[in-house]
């Protein structure tokens, strides 16, 4: 199990090392002491995954100057 403390490469690995603990935990057979080492680092990714989108929720209205509106359809373009 890596280290809890370990910040993970990118948003990507981060969501594919909590998949991974999601499963494992899951799956059951897992030691009690493991299993708690891997719910902090469950916890500590989750916390990464949820603050990397909240940065780019963040800069994406930057970027559109708080005009986000709802999707409009364009007429005659529904399948």
């Amino acid at each position: 199990m890596k280290s809890a403390a370990k910040p993970p490469a990118s948003f990507e690995a981060a969501l594919q090392e909590l998949e991974t603990i999601v499963q494992s935990l899951e799956s059951g057979g897992t030691a009690l002491e493991a299993s708690l080492q891997a719910y902090e680092r469950g916890m500590l990714l989750m916390g990464y995954c949820e603050n990397t989108l909240a940065q780019a929720d963040q800069k994406i209205r930057l970027l559109q100057q708080d005009a986000l509106r709802d999707f409009q359809p364009v007429p005659g373009n529904e399948s």
